[in-house]
C-alpha cells in the first residue's frame, strides 16, 4: 500500500526565542533575527548560546542594522572558535582573521564567488562557519544565495544515496584560485595546500545529520574505480564525472535555497559545514564591500 504523502510544511511565522525575534525566511533554510546586537552577544554567554542554537536550526542567520566595530565583529565570531585568514584574500591588518572582500572599479569582476561553494574545502579542516558584514552595497544587485545541503542529501534518490555513501573526493585550491596564476605560483600554492580528501557525504559533528559535501572546489572521486561501480572504462571516466556533476548540481535547486539582499550593516552568519553559497556578481561597476570572519573547523567525517 502506498504511503500517504507528507504534509506540506507549515507557513513560516515570526517567533521569539528568548529575547530575540526570529522570522524564518523559507521553510527549508534561513531566518532573520531582530532585537539583538552582535556586540552584546559577543559579551553575553546566554545571548550567544541562543544565537548558536538558532544557527544549528536554521543554518544561516541574517541581521540588519549591525553598526558595530571591527573589534566587535571579531569578538563575536571568536565565540564560535579560532579565526583563520584566507590564503588569497587580504585581511584587515589590525584584526587578523577579518578578511576584506572589496569589489569596486579598481577590482574587475572575478569568478570565484559566483559558483555554489562551501568555503575553503581545499583545507584539511574546512571552516566551521563565517560571520559576514556588509560595509557598502550597490543600489541593487550583489545578493547572496545559501543552500541547505542536508536537504540536498535527504532528497536524493535512495539508489544514489546508497551509491555515494562510501565515496571520497579531492578538493583543490590549485584548480580554483590557482588556475589563473603562473605555473610556478600555482604549484607553490598546491605545496602549501595539498588537495585534501573528504567524504562525499559528511556527518554534522553537532547534529549528526548527513550532508552532501561536494562543491565547486571538488575535482574528482578517489575511490570510485571498484568492481561495484565499474564494468568497463566507460563506467569509470565519464561515469564518475557525470555522477559528480549531478551531485554538485543539487545546490542549484531553488527549494533548498534562501536569497538575501544586502544593505549596509547587514550581517549573515552561516554554518559552513552544511551549507553552500553563491555570491551573485550582477552589480559591476557597482561597489560591494564586505568583511568576513572565518571560524576554524574540524576534519570532515
Amino acid at each position: 500500500m502506498e504511503a500517504p504523502a507528507p504534509s506540506p510544511p507549515a507557513p513560516a511565522r515570526a517567533s521569539t526565542a528568548g529575547s530575540i525575534e526570529v522570522a524564518p525566511m523559507t521553510c527549508i533554510i534561513g531566518a532573520e533575527l531582530a532585537g539583538v546586537s552582535l556586540a552584546d552577544a559577543a559579551r553575553d554567554d546566554a545571548l550567544f548560546a541562543e544565537i548558536r542554537a538558532l544557527l544549528l536550526k536554521h543554518r544561516v542567520l541574517f541581521l540588519r542594522d549591525q553598526d558595530i566595530t571591527r573589534a566587535d565583529h571579531v569578538a563575536f565570531a571568536r565565540r564560535f572558535g579560532k579565526l583563520e585568514d584566507h590564503p588569497i584574500a587580504d585581511s584587515d591588518p589590525d584584526h587578523p582573521g577579518l578578511v576584506r572582500i572589496y569589489k569596486d572599479l579598481n577590482s574587475p569582476p572575478e569568478h570565484y564567488e559566483n559558483a555554489y561553494h562551501c568555503d575553503a574545502t581545499f583545507r584539511e579542516a574546512p571552516p566551521m562557519g563565517c560571520v559576514l558584514r556588509c560595509l557598502e552595497s550597490p543600489a541593487v544587485g550583489g545578493d547572496t544565495i545559501w543552500v541547505n545541503m542536508v536537504e540536498a542529501h535527504r532528497r536524493l534518490p535512495e539508489s544514489v544515496q546508497h551509491q555515494i555513501a562510501g565515496l571520497r573526493a579531492r578538493h583543490s585550491i590549485e584548480a580554483s584560485f590557482g588556475a589563473a596564476m603562473p605555473m610556478e605560483k600555482r604549484h607553490a600554492l598546491r605545496e602549501r595546500f595539498p588537495d585534501p580528501e573528504h567524504p562525499v557525504v559528511r556527518t554534522h559533528p553537532e547534529t549528526g545529520e548527513k550532508i552532501l559535501f561536494v562543491n565547486a572546489f571538488t575535482t574528482h572521486f578517489v575511490n570510485f574505480h571498484t568492481p561495484e561501480h565499474v564494468r568497463c572504462g566507460q563506467d569509470f571516466a565519464p561515469g564518475a564525472s557525470q555522477l559528480l556533476n549531478y551531485l554538485i548540481s543539487q545546490a542549484q535547486i531553488p527549494e533548498y535555497q534562501v536569497r538575501f539582499r544586502w544593505k549596509k550593516n547587514s550581517v549573515a552568519i552561516w554554518d559552513n559545514r552544511c551549507t553552500q553559497h553563491y555570491a551573485v556578481q550582477d552589480y559591476w561597476p557597482g561597489v560591494r564591500k564586505m568583511e568576513r570572519a572565518t571560524i576554524v573547523g574540524d576534519r570532515p567525517s
